[in-house]
């Protein structure tokens, strides 16, 4: 048997991808740490368990690779994972990097160098993810039960795009036959435009009736809200930094890979908060 092993594949990108392989007739195999009962193509999987490993790689010949989340480290735990790939003669595996690098995170760059070496192998890095703005992420769900979005980005602008979009992409590079593919072994991935949070708070009030503050905040006291949400110390710190670098244009890119490899264009931001307005309107009563 060969197929499609889908890590993370309950989450954002990893449970659409699995939607739409199986409309196409793929083979799929979702491994996470706590697999559904009532999936038959689930598999027990753990970053941290390496015995875990073998069994969901078995009969396997492309793997959509989601690092462990929340870590600015994963080589130390996804290296013995790919190791084992390469020896079941893993053909294709299609990382979901990130263009937003964190500070101090040259595990992750490292982790993708590794996978662009390897014939047939590539990396998305993927701009920041539209499903921020929903819950149960900490901006997501600052805006639910607040309605406002604290920020250390300025007006600086994030090519933002949607998880939908990433998922189309990976499911044409993990179908295409070999050969069939250029050269490539990095796509850089956004929507059809940058928008900063203003811009984004405008179009969910806009589309839900709802007024969103952007309340400016420091690098520490946005790290300090990462960690009262429950990301590790690390992570925490790490990601508030990424929040201030939006500010100096960094992130301020555009890219034509969704169309040029799927043939749609990528999702707007207005479509995105149409398709799920109904989870911003309900707001409680903000705290004093």
């Amino acid at each position: 048997m060969t197929g499609v092993l889908i890590t993370g594949g309950t989450g954002k990108t990893g449970s659409t991808l699995a939607e739409l392989l199986r409309e196409s007739g793929v083979p799929v195999r979702v491994a996470s740490r706590i697999p559904p009962a009532d999936a038959p193509d689930a598999v027990r999987f753990d970053w941290s368990d390496s015995a875990t490993h073998p069994a969901a790689l078995h009969g396997m010949d492309r793997v959509y690779l989601v690092p462990p989340v929340d870590t600015t480290d994963p080589m130390p735990l996804v290296e013995p994972f790919l190791a084992e790939a390469e020896r079941l003669g893993v053909r294709r595996v299609v990382l979901l990097g990130s263009a937003i690098v964190l500070p101090g995170a040259a595990s992750a760059l490292e982790l993708a160098a590794h996978v662009r070496a390897r014939p047939g192998w590539v990396v998305l890095r993927p701009s920041g993810f539209m499903q921020n703005f929903l819950a149960p992420h900490p901006l997501g769900e600052r805006i639910r039960r607040r309605g406002e979005i604290r920020t250390a980005a300025g007006t600086g602008r994030v090519g933002w795009i949607d998880a939908r979009d990433i998922a189309a992409v990976a499911a044409v590079l993990l179908t295409e036959p070999d050969g069939h593919l250029d050269d490539r072994r990095d796509f850089l991935l956004t929507g059809p435009k940058a928008l900063n949070y203003q811009d984004a708070a405008r179009i969910i009030a806009i589309h839900t009736g709802r007024p969103i503050r952007i309340v400016p905040v420091g690098v520490a006291e946005q790290a300090d809200a990462y960690r009262a949400s429950g990301m590790p110390d690390a992570f925490a710190t790490a990601l508030a930094a990424v929040d201030a670098g939006i500010q100096t244009g960094r992130h301020d890119q555009i890219s034509t890979a969704v169309l040029d490899l799927t043939g749609c264009p990528p999702r707007a931001f207005p479509e995105f908060v149409q398709d799920h307005a109904p989870q911003w309107a309900n707001a409680e009563t903000p705290e004093d």
